[in-house]
């Protein structure tokens, strides 16, 4: 049966090669041949082949020499040592240099074959991994980051240098909502810690009990429940990232075994007396003022000192309004891909009334509001009447040129000595309502001409006549 898989023989003993060519062949597997480790890594930079079949005594080199090199070209294919010169020692290095497997010469074929099967699957299991490695850092990486404020142009700068540091400890602050969480990612995976764990929990999400389980795992017998040992999430990332969000919730006996641990980078599991050293990077969150709660004594004040080492503040969206455009367009990106739709954007005017508006949910809120839109409406752009009723209210309507001449209109002169407010007050809504009405009504219907009189534009006049409900 044929494969697409591609297979490279290094063997110096031409006969011996073309031996293996013909039954890989046959086996269906595409194959390309080397006598010397020179020629075979040619070979492999020209083409890497899925599976190196290696001899270990070469005319140039050894096979171990060939597949170090393979191995700093950071390649995933797998290889297999074939040898008539039996070694441990060789064995060894192979197997920490990731050789899948070593054989003795002569080579028992049906052996062989087993292992080629075995070899090729670590191979397409590593390549796997590698493309959903690749597929983490585009979806959380630095460059899903958007923002070009001056703000968020900090944040990156610092994420960028703790990202490249050795920093084991950062400190991210903000309100909820910011993504605090999206900071978090990308300092992880734009690091060295990138193709290990990051491991993510919510402090407030769980009691204090459950919680010291859950980060230092327990040993079996620990407590009623402990049937099995369970390793914590600070042994499972070992040498990535944890993420411990909100922990100026955590509890005051969780505080000092979490700085006992960044101090010495040593823990013992709930019920063990064994101390397990890890290599974590700790990246906690929180939207509560620390130095305040150390001052009043409810988080300790030594483990605040250690986790901001390197703080990172990131901004409300209410301080960097510049970047609502650049979110609802990847945002807009991000939506048109889940639910297989090609909206191409948002009506200045309504970017304007989102940019009026003081988002105290964030960017989450924004996030929510055009997920919202692109749900509920199917035109080619998003405008004023796909927002919802609350930030229109609270962001003044679609009224930001209400007071200056829509295209074509005359400006209003005197409104202030025509219009007069009742000593007992008036509904301003009833007032639009019966001022729209008559527009309408006076225009026999044309929207056009109905937002000149009323100084509004188009778009703020359908919003208004929808949300009145007239016809």
């Amino acid at each position: 049966m044929e494969t697409h898989e591609k297979i490279l023989i290094l063997e110096d003993e031409k006969l011996l090669r073309m031996t293996l060519r013909k039954r890989l062949e046959d086996s269906g597997y595409r194959v390309v041949e080397a006598g010397t480790g020179a020629a075979a890594l040619d070979l492999i930079r020209e083409d890497e082949p899925d599976l190196l079949l290696l001899d270990f005594k070469l005319p140039d080199m050894t096979g171990i020499d060939v597949l170090r090199q393979v191995r700093e070209m950071h390649l995933d294919t797998s290889a297999i040592l074939l040898t008539a010169f039996s070694s441990i020692g060789s064995a060894v290095e192979a197997m920490k240099l990731g050789a899948h497997d070593y054989l003795n010469k002569p080579v028992d074929h049906e052996e062989l074959a087993a292992t080629i099967a075995k070899a090729l699957e670590t191979t397409r299991l590593r390549r796997e991994v590698r493309r959903h490695r690749s597929e983490l850092v585009r979806l959380y990486g630095i460059t899903n980051i958007v923002g070009r404020s001056k703000a968020m142009e900090q944040v990156l700068i610092k994420i960028r240098k703790v990202a490249d540091s050795a920093a084991s400890t950062v400190l991210v602050r903000g309100e909820s909502g910011t993504g605090k969480d999206v900071v978090a990612k990308a300092i992880h995976y734009a690091s060295s810690r990138a193709d290990k764990p990051f491991m993510n929990i919510t402090c407030t999400a769980l009691t204090e009990t459950l919680l010291d389980s859950e980060m230092f795992g327990h040993e079996r017998g620990a407590f009623t429940d402990a049937k099995a040992l369970k390793k914590g999430l600070l042994e499972v990332a070992n040498q990535g990232t944890v993420f411990l969000d909100e922990i100026g919730d955590m509890g005051a006996g969780l505080q000092s075994k979490l700085l006992r641990f960044l101090e010495e980078k040593t823990f013992k599991r709930v019920g063990g007396s064994q101390d397990i050293h890890v290599d974590v990077r700790v990246i906690a969150a929180t939207n509560r003022d620390l130095d305040k709660l150390a001052r009043a004594g409810t988080f300790r004040e030594d483990l605040y000192y250690r986790l901001k080492v390197v703080p990172i503040d990131v901004p409300a969206l209410r301080d960097r309004k510049e970047d609502i455009p650049d979110l609802v367009e990847h945002f807009l990106e991000q939506f048109n891909r889940d639910f297989k739709k090609a909206t191409k954007g948002m009506t200045a005017e309504a970017l304007a009334v989102l940019a009026r508006y003081d988002w105290p949910g964030n960017v989450r809120e924004l996030r929510n509001v055009v997920e919202r839109a692109m749900i509920l409406e199917d035109r080619d752009e998003l405008d004023v009447t796909d927002l919802p009723e609350e930030i229109l209210q609270a962001a003044g309507g679609a009224e930001s040129g209400d007071d200056a001449p829509a295209s074509g209109g005359a400006p209003a002169v005197g409104a202030a000595a025509v219009i007069r407010l009742p000593e007992d007050g008036v509904s301003l809504r009833d007032v639009q309502y019966e001022l729209v009405r008559q527009a309408m009504e006076r225009t026999g219907g044309n929207q056009t001409k109905a937002a000149q009189l009323l100084r509004i534009s188009r778009d703020a006049l359908r919003y208004k006549i929808k949300s009145f409900g007239l016809t």
